[in-house]
């Protein structure tokens, strides 16, 4: 158990992050579910069910910075400080050459995957570094596209390249001010936007096929691992796959 430590998770309504967030919050840690609609953020909190820690929903646009100032706003006045930043919230664009990829659909994916992260490790970095006692975790969701590219994921791909060098950047910024920050790259997590991988996905080759998947819940439970070790450890980056998904070997 966390002692009451403050945790807040981005995209939390469904997928990853409401696994992620539920989590953490059966482990001890008070959670802010965050995302763009409230009523699907209740919806997670009443089904992660009684805790011990408190859970609270906060709607919030990561690509807005006045909705980003908020959020945190709301979090300290509640609770007191913020100990824990999973920056998970992101988007993707159905497979694309780039030649036919809008303006409108990259700067949407570059506003919340890259610019939305960088705005709620900016708040996140700012309270850490205030608060006492000083020091807190950012966690970025990166993927295993952040080093293997599917087929036609210019945008989604290159914002998570990007966060690699966020994630890097941050673990040298804050280390005179106890601020650990790791990335988790994740493969083949079973969520509504992965199920299409159980049908056929596009490959290198150039054909369609179906790709392993696993539960969910490694990658929460992962997370989970990474925010429980003290200030002094760092799980720097870690990649959680499906075990037989095609990325070692990719092409």
């Amino acid at each position: 158990m966390q002692n009451g430590k403050t945790a807040i998770v981005t995209g939390a309504g469904t997928g990853i992050g409401k696994s992620v967030a539920t989590a953490l919050l059966k482990n001890g840690w008070n959670t802010v579910f965050c995302g763009r609609r409230k009523d699907v953020l209740d919806a997670a909190v009443a089904e992660a069910g009684a805790a011990e820690a408190k859970a609270l929903a906060v709607a919030c646009d990561i690509s807005v910075p006045d909705q980003v100032d908020r959020l945190f706003a709301t979090v300290v006045e509640t609770f007191g400080r913020v100990d824990l930043l999973f920056n998970n919230a992101g988007m993707g664009y159905k497979s694309t050459t780039i030649d036919e990829i809008p303006v409108e659909v990259w700067n949407d994916v570059v506003g919340v995957n890259l610019t939305g992260s960088f705005l709620c490790a900016r708040a996140a970095f700012g309270a850490m570094r205030r608060q006492q006692p000083m020091g807190g975790r950012i966690i970025n969701n990166g993927s295993v596209s952040a080093y293997a590219p599917r087929p036609g994921s210019v945008p989604y791909t290159a914002t998570k390249h990007a966060i690699t060098g966020l994630t890097k950047t941050l673990a040298l910024d804050g280390r005179p001010f106890d601020i650990a920050c790791g990335q988790i790259d994740i493969g083949n997590a079973l969520t509504d936007m992965a199920r299409p991988m159980t049908v056929g996905v596009p490959q290198a080759n150039g054909t369609m096929a179906p790709e392993p998947v696993m539960d969910v819940q490694r990658v929460a439970d992962a997370v989970v691992h990474m925010a429980s070790l003290p200030l002094d450890a760092n799980v720097l980056f870690m990649t959680v796959m499906a075990t037989k998904m095609p990325y070692v070997g990719r092409g």
